[in-house]
């Protein structure tokens, strides 16, 4: 079994609700990874930037950004994940799509919709966890706003690796950097986080803050603020296996149902 999880995170600037220019920007960066990785991580709706204009980008499970998505995970040997606008049977969800170097598709559909910006009003949330099996790894993937939401993450399926991808504005960029390393501590796992950066047609300013935390919360990452760039982390199996044993501190969670 494969014991290291290589992953590439990549932080970036999107074109307003251009999906083709997106798809383009990605290509040359995901192609300037020079070492090989096992799983590339993209931010939330990486083809349009956090839009309530649904019906200008959206796309379905057969389009033009998933079968791109297939050959660059091909061509790459490296499963890709992130999230973007899916239109399916008369709604539109904000779905997280993981491919798989053969061209498997894993997705989860975002839970806790931002009503702020009315998210809600837009998107039908999703109600089902997704637990992605990947080289010996367990991935967790969550979006955005399911960060504040602590009972949805816990780890009750022994997963490795919280992954989260997002928009996250800079106004609230601390409670971002505090909510991450806290899922890592309180759910002994590598807690990633990848938000984008620049400023949308709203209005909205996005500083990055991309990160990846260990089981202890210590933080492995060196991103700039406010700058493009493609870190690599390795998740290494022993290194949970070791704290979890030697710690126990999930063996005295809190049993709970969600509704």
């Amino acid at each position: 079994m494969k014991t290291e999880l290589k992953v590439a995170l990549i932080q970036t600037d999107l074109v307003w609700e251009n999906p083709t220019a997106n798809r383009e920007q990605l290509q040359h960066e995901i192609n300037d990874i020079s070492e090989q990785v096992d799983l590339i991580v993209l931010p939330e709706m990486f083809t349009s930037g956090f839009t309530m204009n649904a019906s200008e980008v959206a796309e379905t499970m057969d389009g033009e950004t998933i079968a791109w998505l297939k050959e660059l995970a091909k061509k790459k040997k490296a499963a890709i994940v992130g999230s973007l606008v899916i239109s399916e049977n008369s709604n539109y969800y904000n779905r997280l799509i993981f491919i798989h170097p053969n061209g498997k598709i894993d997705s989860y559909d975002k839970r806790h919709t931002f009503t702020l910006a009315g998210e809600h009003k837009v998107y039908t949330s999703g109600t089902s966890k997704t637990i992605i099996n990947y080289k010996g790894f367990k991935i967790r993937p969550l979006i955005c706003y399911d960060l504040r939401f602590p009972v949805w993450a816990r780890n009750t399926e022994g997963y490795d690796v919280l992954l989260y991808v997002a928009n996250w504005p800079k106004p609230r960029i601390n409670a971002w950097d505090a909510l991450l390393k806290a899922r890592a501590i309180e759910n002994m796992s590598y807690c990633i986080g990848v938000n984008r950066i620049g400023k949308d047609d709203s209005g909205h300013d996005y500083p990055g803050h991309s990160a990846c935390y260990d089981v202890l919360g210590e933080k492995l990452t060196d991103f700039n603020p406010n700058e493009s760039g493609i870190k690599i982390v390795t998740s290494d199996k022993n290194h949970i296996d070791y704290y979890r044993n030697k710690l126990n501190f999930l063996n005295d969670r809190d049993s709970f149902t969600l509704q």
